[in-house]
């Protein structure tokens, strides 16, 4: 069948069709070339990169010009997937103009189709201005990290009827206010799914169960690698690519330590002639490096 850019159109017609839509994240070239290879509908930049790429204690400290760094990478290795450049923390909490430059810069520089913000209430009229901008914009509900300490940790969110409902009523807000996608995460499976069947627009879930419209995942998480600890509940493994990793790491450093890398097969070589012609050279320079030593004595 033949593969075209996915588009926003395209994802609305998914939903429609029942479809289920897939999100990864990555953060350089070579992944997103690698997810865009195998079919990944649309690819996020999340600033989970704080954590697995850069090496942050959590997402807060990452910058605007790190994530535009990041996804201007990625935006390189795509061809079909579609692009969003998640917005870190207080790059849209601080003004609206401010935000609307900060998202302008993922759309300009980083190359991306659209932008992702955490919030509900409090970012509508953000959301709104995006839109009006020009600015393609994904909701996230549930639990968002970026504010994970002013809703009780990194849990569950939505477990009572006030709160699910409160879930509900943001995210109805973010669709009249112009989302074409809304991510769920770790929200109940039955919520996520009325939420889903509720709305228009496509709701991608991580830990929402498998009722809504699609799924995401870290790129890191769900191959085993890059990160050390404990594994969010919602997290499936679908490879141990770390393992393999450090398997193979241990086998050059001990090849390289014991000399049986690089092999012949792994190295150039040179005629003979030529070889010998490059010996005799070298004994030549040696008797002028002599005799000009001698006149300056």
């Amino acid at each position: 069948m033949e593969r075209h850019p996915m588009d926003i159109a395209t994802l609305q017609q998914k939903k429609q069709r029942g479809e289920k839509i897939t999100m990864l994240t990555a953060y350089d070239a070579a992944w997103s070339r690698l997810l865009d290879e195998a079919g990944v509908d649309t690819i996020l930049v999340g600033d989970s990169a704080a954590n697995v790429v850069l090496g942050y204690r959590d997402t807060l400290p990452v910058t605007m010009d790190e994530m535009i760094v990041l996804c201007r990478a990625v935006s390189r290795g795509v061809t079909w997937a579609m692009v969003i450049g998640d917005m870190p923390f207080m790059s849209y909490n601080t003004s609206i103009p401010e935000a609307i430059h900060n998202a302008g810069r993922f759309i300009k520089e980083g190359g991306a189709i659209g932008v992702k913000l955490e919030g509900g209430t409090a970012v509508v009229d953000t959301v709104r201005a995006f839109v009006r901008a020009g600015i393609p914009t994904v909701g996230h509900l549930g639990l968002t990290p970026q504010t994970a300490n002013m809703i009780g940790g990194f849990r569950c969110q939505g477990r009572t009827a006030s709160t699910a409902r409160r879930i509900l009523d943001d995210a109805l807000l973010l669709q009249d206010a112009g989302v074409f996608l809304l991510v769920l995460e770790c929200v109940p499976e039955r919520v996520a799914a009325e939420i889903a069947k509720r709305l228009k627009v496509p709701i991608i879930g991580i830990g929402a169960g498998g009722g809504v419209d699609g799924q995401v995942l870290v790129l890191h998480d769900m191959l085993g690698f890059g990160r050390t600890g404990h594994s969010p509940r919602f997290v499936k493994r679908f490879g141990s690519v770390g393992a393999q990793a450090l398997d193979a790491v241990s086998r050059y450093c001990r090849e390289v330590r014991d000399g049986t890398f690089p092999a012949a097969d792994h190295s150039f070589a040179i005629a003979d002639e030529e070889w010998a012609e490059f010996q005799a050279g070298l004994g030549k320079a040696k008797v002028a490096s002599r005799k000009s030593k001698g006149r300056k004595g």
